[in-house]
């Protein structure tokens, strides 16, 4: 009886890959490797950027709006008269890099029942040395439950953001239309007794570290203007004098 043997494949059927091939994928898989390498950490990058952009304007969009509601309030009282009464202020200071704000105003919020407040207040704003970001500010407000004859004591104190280069006021005259680095409601000589601006020009630059470079410091400006309601209104156009 003969046993039939299995049939044999061709020798060229049963050749393994060369190494040039194996070389050749290799090199392929690596290119491709290295663009989608290169493709992720674009988008992880983008994401870091967009990621300290949004934290850097939420900070910056929170203290401008707290700033705003507090001065569209701001208020001065015409009895100046009346003995052991309060004092109400509205005073800004041009000081280098952060400008300093006293006012008062009717924006406080009452939280607890039967407390003895009013929608009346008393803020200050100014800036001091940031102790997480050599070179900035830290810029700070002290809101007073109650307004006494102390204009810039007692009362909370909070930051409003962290890492601020500058922080520039300016207030709007409402009879000369020019607007002024400094203002204060008790002067005599400049014609501002007793009298709010019309309007407060607010310029915010802010300090961030670049997601991309280290050791690099990037600005960002924010500027807003307020119309304070109970401002006398302009009698010419701003930014022309009289």
């Amino acid at each position: 009886m003969m046993v039939k043997r299995p049939l044999r494949k061709p020798r060229l059927l049963r050749r393994a890959m060369t190494l040039v091939e194996v070389m050749v994928a290799i090199s392929v898989l690596s290119v491709l490797g290295v663009m989608a390498w290169q493709s992720i950490a674009s988008t992880v990058q983008a994401r870091d950027i967009l990621d300290a952009e949004d934290e850097l304007q939420q900070s910056a969009r929170v203290a401008l709006q707290r700033i705003t509601r507090s001065l569209q309030l701001a208020y001065l009282t015409s009895n100046l008269q009346t003995v052991n009464t309060y004092v109400t202020r509205f005073a800004t200071r041009d000081d280098n890099p952060v400008d300093t704000l006293w006012f008062t105003s009717l924006a406080h919020q009452r939280l607890y029942r039967n407390t003895r407040e009013s929608d009346q207040t008393e803020f200050t704003i100014w800036g001091e040395p940031d102790p997480n970001r050599r070179g900035a500010q830290v810029l700070l407000m002290r809101e007073a439950q109650r307004i006494d004859h102390l204009t810039d004591k007692d009362g909370p104190i909070l930051p409003l953001a962290y890492g601020v280069k500058s922080f520039q006021v300016r207030s709007l005259n409402s009879t000369t239309c020019e607007w002024q680095d400094d203002w204060d409601d008790r002067s005599i000589e400049s014609g501002q007794t007793n009298a709010l601006p019309r309007a407060v020009q607010i310029v915010l630059i802010m300090l961030m570290d670049d997601p991309v470079e280290e050791d690099v410091t990037l600005e960002r400006a924010f500027a807003t203007t307020v119309i304070l309601e109970y401002g006398k209104r302009a009698e010419c156009v701003p930014g022309t004098a009289q």
